[in-house]
């Protein structure tokens, strides 16, 4: 089984985005059995919050439910547990190493190291443009995925 940890400042935008989406397409390729997907913080202002509503609005227009989700926070021990640690920003990854210590096994990446424009995901929490977002996440899933699978 192969096991993605999406992870995020807050976890409730960037990385459930992320998180849901990669289940909906792995579900709709029947590879759901395969795979484990999550999604966590590094801080911990928004534990226990629901996802933001701009991104179970934006989910939604396409049939993904991020239903019963809950923010939590990325674990040290979590590193031991996923085979992929994937953050959304260059900030994320400095917080992931923060929490995590080394990452002696290379499993820390931004998502769209993956694609064939690295960079960035832009945070809509502070631009409200959960479109873009949107967007920026579905290329680095589907980017992740046919990593993963060839």
């Amino acid at each position: 089984m192969i096991r993605i940890m999406f992870v995020c400042h807050g976890n409730i935008c960037r990385s459930p985005m992320a998180e849901f989406m990669l289940k909906d397409m792995v579900t709709k390729q029947g590879l759901s059995e395969k795979f484990f997907i999550a999604s966590s913080a590094t801080s911990t202002e928004e534990i226990g919050n629901p996802v933001h509503r701009g991104t179970k609005r934006k989910l939604a227009e396409f049939g993904i439910s991020t239903a019963g989700k809950y923010a939590i926070q990325l674990t040290k021990s979590d590193y031991e547990k996923y085979d992929f640690i994937i953050g959304m920003d260059s900030y994320n990854i400095t917080n992931i190493t923060r929490i995590i210590g080394q990452d002696v096994d290379k499993k820390v990446s931004r998502l769209l190291d993956f694609s064939d424009t690295p960079k960035d995901i832009a945070d809509p929490w502070y631009t409200g443009n959960f479109d873009d977002t949107y967007i920026d996440v579905e290329k680095g899933c589907k980017a992740l995925l046919a990593h993963i699978l060839k």
